[in-house]
């Protein structure tokens, strides 16, 4: 099969970054013809690029014209986007549907309904742009990066291609990565029919540690909706029991140095590569989540579940659906370092429930987030869309072919 993979990169590479070029590497492993097409907001830098870069947002022809010509040279059997925000654009889809090739659209995170893509706002959970027709919370908070006028110009993307239907009726499926996030999708007036649960994987294997380095461990970036305020109170109750080492960067980070140089048994270790994470990792007793916001898909925790390591999480979002309490983790009440503290301390007061949640983790994750149960997932999606649109195509799309 030919797949055109199409991804809007941020500037500041996240998970999202490493589940595209996992994915890719996933399909080429697996014999398929793959291209890839790659905008960088990296070249998004003077004023001027990013009043051409807001504008361009709603539709860029520019872009259209990029994808189009790319499946006219690559003839594709179909277009996987991971991201078209904010430079590629929903233009993309005419490009794709004009040229009679199916789309796949993975949900990253909510940015079709939210400004700031994560329902989060103001220290907590906030869901009043959902299934609005027009987006003015969104706006008059200036939930986009703090500005409100970059927040009318995606909701004006947003609103534009709801009036168009563009949502309902140019991608042929979305990917959902928790049965959470397509409940949302679903709020927000996506057909239920077109919505697929695919979670995602790890790829290669990382093996199995072995839990006996004696630490809790965070990964991840330090910013608020992460809990990382949750996690440093916390970890001042529980430091002279359990050591924390924190690995990640963010906004918070002078927090969490100023509560590392303080002797209460906080580490912090700066970023780390994936190699490192994933040593680190195995060697943990626990990982700990501490998230406050929805997370369309815990990419961590399942990390940790290859290693065989156990997750303490937010009992919030996608969190809430991967843990299994008592079995391959624990679960604590959001923003609540009380509760946390609590949980820790069970754990700890029965190291044999460790030994058999590291178990669970690793059997949790041989079930449901192989490289090898993915692949078959995403087959079953990508040939169920091809088939459908082989007895759809329409004869002014026969050009293309």
């Amino acid at each position: 099969m030919k797949i055109l993979l199409l991804h809007n990169r941020y500037q500041r590479p996240g998970g999202e970054d490493v589940v595209v070029q996992t994915e890719k590497a996933l399909l080429e492993a697996n014999g398929h013809d793959i291209a890839y097409l790659e905008i960088n907001n990296d070249n998004i830098i003077n004023p001027i690029d990013k009043v051409k870069a807001a504008v361009n947002s709603v539709y860029s022809l520019s872009s259209k014209k990029l994808v189009r010509d790319k499946i006219k040279d690559f003839q594709p059997d179909l277009v996987h986007i991971h991201n078209f925000f904010p430079q590629f654009s929903p233009s993309i889809y005419y490009a794709c549907r004009e040229a009679g090739v199916p789309i796949v659209q993975s949900l990253h995170n909510y940015r079709l309904f939210c400004a700031n893509s994560t329902f989060f706002r103001d220290g907590q959970t906030c869901e009043d742009c959902l299934g609005k027709f027009f987006p003015l919370p969104g706006i008059i908070h200036g939930c986009y990066r703090g500005s409100k006028t970059g927040s009318a110009v995606l909701g004006t993307m947003q609103f534009v291609h709801r009036a168009l239907q563009t949502w309902e009726k140019m991608v042929d499926r979305y990917i959902t990565l928790t049965e959470f996030a397509r409940n949302k999708f679903i709020q927000g007036n996506l057909p239920p029919s077109k919505l697929s649960v695919k979670p995602n994987f790890i790829y290669p294997d990382p093996g199995v540690g072995d839990g006996e380095g004696g630490y809790a461990l965070f990964v991840g970036r330090l910013s608020f909706e992460k809990g990382i305020d949750t996690l440093l109170k916390a970890w001042e109750k529980l430091g002279k029991q359990i050591p924390l080492k924190i690995v990640g960067d963010g906004p918070l980070a002078s927090q969490v140095a100023r509560v590392a140089a303080r002797d209460v048994g906080v580490e912090w270790l700066g970023h780390r590569s994936s190699t490192e994470v994933y040593q680190l990792m195995g060697k943990a007793k626990f990982l700990v989540v501490c998230a406050e916001s929805y997370e369309t898909f815990g990419l961590v925790a399942i990390e940790a579940f290859a290693k065989g390591t156990p997750v303490i999480a937010s009992d919030i979002g996608a969190f809430a659906e991967l843990i299994q309490p008592h079995a391959n983790g624990l679960v604590f009440r959001p923003g609540d370092p009380i509760d946390l503290v609590a949980k820790v301390e069970s754990l700890l007061r029965h190291p044999e429930n460790l030994t058999h949640m590291r178990q669970a983790a690793r059997a949790e994750f041989e079930m449901k987030y192989t490289a090898e149960k993915n692949y078959q997932m995403l087959m079953d999606i990508y040939e169920g869309v091809v088939a459908r649109n082989s007895s759809q195509i329409l004869p002014h799309q026969l050009s293309y072919q």
